[in-house]
């Protein structure tokens, strides 16, 4: 038979604190930030270059 008490078990793995919790996310906000940029500069350079870039030699 299963109690109350077991219901409510300690966390497993690595407990993060608030502040902790609060970096992890605005790193991760700056990750996808550059991400984004970096993903725009390739479009960018790609529309400016046209189609040439797909003319090569074989």
């Amino acid at each position: 038979m299963i109690t109350a008490m077991a219901d409510k078990r300690e966390p497993e793995g690595i407990v993060l604190t608030e502040a902790q919790q609060k970096s992890r996310r605005h790193r991760s906000i700056a990750i996808a930030l550059a991400l984004g940029v970096l993903v725009v500069l390739f479009f960018a350079v790609t529309m400016v270059k046209g189609p040439a870039v797909l003319v090569r030699p074989m």
